[in-house]
Protein backbone atom coordinates (compact mmCIF):
# COMPACT_ATOMS: atom_id res chain seq x y z
CA UNK A 1 0.00 0.00 0.00
CA UNK A 2 1.26 3.43 -0.94
CA UNK A 3 1.08 6.86 0.60
CA UNK A 4 -0.47 9.58 -1.57
CA UNK A 5 -0.34 13.34 -1.01
CA UNK A 6 -2.96 15.97 -1.78
CA UNK A 7 -1.32 19.35 -1.17
CA UNK A 8 -2.21 22.97 -1.72
CA UNK A 9 1.43 23.95 -2.21
CA UNK A 10 4.39 22.83 -4.28
CA UNK A 11 6.86 22.90 -1.37
CA UNK A 12 5.12 20.07 0.46
CA UNK A 13 4.76 18.04 -2.72
CA UNK A 14 8.46 18.40 -3.53
CA UNK A 15 9.47 17.35 -0.01
CA UNK A 16 7.24 14.29 -0.19
CA UNK A 17 8.57 13.40 -3.63
CA UNK A 18 12.06 13.35 -2.17
CA UNK A 19 10.74 10.79 0.33
CA UNK A 20 9.24 8.72 -2.51
CA UNK A 21 5.61 9.75 -2.02
CA UNK A 22 3.52 10.62 -5.08
CA UNK A 23 0.84 13.25 -5.03
CA UNK A 24 -0.82 16.26 -6.58
CA UNK A 25 -0.98 19.98 -5.97
CA UNK A 26 -4.55 21.29 -6.00
CA UNK A 27 -6.11 24.74 -6.04
CA UNK A 28 -9.70 25.36 -5.07
CA UNK A 29 -12.57 23.27 -3.81
CA UNK A 30 -13.47 21.54 -7.08
CA UNK A 31 -9.93 20.43 -7.89
CA UNK A 32 -9.35 19.23 -4.32
CA UNK A 33 -12.60 17.24 -4.28
CA UNK A 34 -11.77 15.61 -7.62
CA UNK A 35 -8.26 14.68 -6.45
CA UNK A 36 -9.64 13.20 -3.22
CA UNK A 37 -12.30 11.18 -5.05
CA UNK A 38 -9.70 9.83 -7.48
CA UNK A 39 -7.31 8.91 -4.67
CA UNK A 40 -10.06 7.14 -2.75
CA UNK A 41 -10.73 4.90 -5.75
CA UNK A 42 -7.11 3.82 -6.17
CA UNK A 43 -6.57 0.27 -4.93
CA UNK A 44 -2.84 0.82 -4.36
CA UNK A 45 -3.25 3.75 -1.93
CA UNK A 46 -3.43 2.92 1.78
CA UNK A 47 -2.98 6.39 3.30
CA UNK A 48 -3.91 9.76 1.87
CA UNK A 49 -1.93 12.66 3.32
CA UNK A 50 -3.54 16.10 3.06
CA UNK A 51 -2.30 19.56 3.99
CA UNK A 52 -4.52 21.70 6.25
CA UNK A 53 -5.63 24.00 3.43
CA UNK A 54 -6.53 21.03 1.22
CA UNK A 55 -8.65 19.57 4.04
CA UNK A 56 -10.40 22.93 4.51
CA UNK A 57 -11.34 22.99 0.83
CA UNK A 58 -13.44 19.83 1.17
CA UNK A 59 -13.78 19.19 4.89
CA UNK A 60 -17.30 17.73 4.60
CA UNK A 61 -16.18 15.24 1.97
CA UNK A 62 -13.15 14.26 4.08
CA UNK A 63 -15.39 13.71 7.12
CA UNK A 64 -17.82 11.63 5.06
CA UNK A 65 -15.05 9.39 3.73
CA UNK A 66 -13.58 8.97 7.23
CA UNK A 67 -16.95 7.82 8.55
CA UNK A 68 -17.97 5.60 5.66
CA UNK A 69 -14.73 3.98 4.51
CA UNK A 70 -12.10 2.06 6.43
CA UNK A 71 -9.47 2.46 3.73
CA UNK A 72 -7.62 4.40 2.62
CA UNK A 73 -6.91 6.31 5.79
CA UNK A 74 -7.06 10.09 5.37
CA UNK A 75 -4.76 12.08 7.61
CA UNK A 76 -3.88 15.75 7.83
CA UNK A 77 -0.21 16.62 7.91
CA UNK A 78 1.20 20.04 8.77
CA UNK A 79 3.07 21.86 6.05
CA UNK A 80 5.74 24.51 6.44
CA UNK A 81 3.08 27.23 6.48
CA UNK A 82 1.03 25.61 9.23
CA UNK A 83 0.21 27.84 12.15
CA UNK A 84 -1.46 25.09 14.15
CA UNK A 85 -0.02 23.01 16.94
CA UNK A 86 0.79 19.48 15.74
CA UNK A 87 -0.15 18.02 19.13
CA UNK A 88 -3.56 19.69 18.94
CA UNK A 89 -4.09 18.32 15.43
CA UNK A 90 -3.28 14.77 16.57
CA UNK A 91 -5.56 15.13 19.61
CA UNK A 92 -8.39 16.41 17.41
CA UNK A 93 -7.91 13.50 15.02
CA UNK A 94 -8.08 10.98 17.88
CA UNK A 95 -11.23 12.61 19.24
CA UNK A 96 -12.84 12.35 15.81
CA UNK A 97 -11.71 8.80 15.15
CA UNK A 98 -12.12 7.20 18.56
CA UNK A 99 -14.38 9.57 20.43
CA UNK A 100 -11.91 10.11 23.29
Amino acid sequence: MKLYLISDNLDTQMGMRLAGIDGVVVHGEQETAEALDAAMERSDVGIILMTPEAVKCCSERVAKYKLERATPLITEIPDRHAQSDVTAAISRYLREAVGV
